[in-house]
């Protein structure tokens, strides 16, 4: 037979509404965290390819057109056109990575809120580390 030491009995802490409002908060922030970083890395990937793809441009011959892809279809249209289409592209596309990292950074700082909280109440009987 096992006896309780006053340790065991520390790990018995009730679950009140609140608390349980508090985990659900930080679980979803934790989802949303995870989402955001998976679109980040892909803005990122997005972004390299159309830095590459702008170097690229440069190397072209001016009076000849390029195809560029709009929705669905390419069209032809001239190398200036094209770089200036591109470098829209790429400030959007720096805006939207710029709006992710914003949104990654606050789910981190009210999930490390909610963490000092929470273990300072549950302690070691829950695992908030992801």
């Amino acid at each position: 037979m096992r006896m309780l030491n006053t340790r065991d009995e520390e790990t018995d802490v009730e679950v009140t509404w609140e608390d349980q409002q508090k985990i659900n908060t930080f679980s979803k922030l934790n989802a949303r965290l995870s989402e955001a970083e998976e679109l980040l890395k892909k803005k990122k990937q997005e972004k390299e390819a159309l830095d590459d793809l702008s170097q690229e441009i440069e190397l072209f011959d001016e009076e000849e057109p390029v195809l560029y892809k709009v929705g669905e279809a390419f069209v032809h249209i001239p190398v200036p056109r094209a770089q200036k289409m591109l470098e829209a592209e790429q400030k959007e596309l720096e805006k939207e990575i710029s709006d992710l990292q914003d949104r990654a950074e606050e789910c981190e700082k009210v999930m490390k809120e909610l963490k000092v909280v929470l273990y300072g109440k549950f302690g070691k009987a829950i695992n908030l580390d992801v």
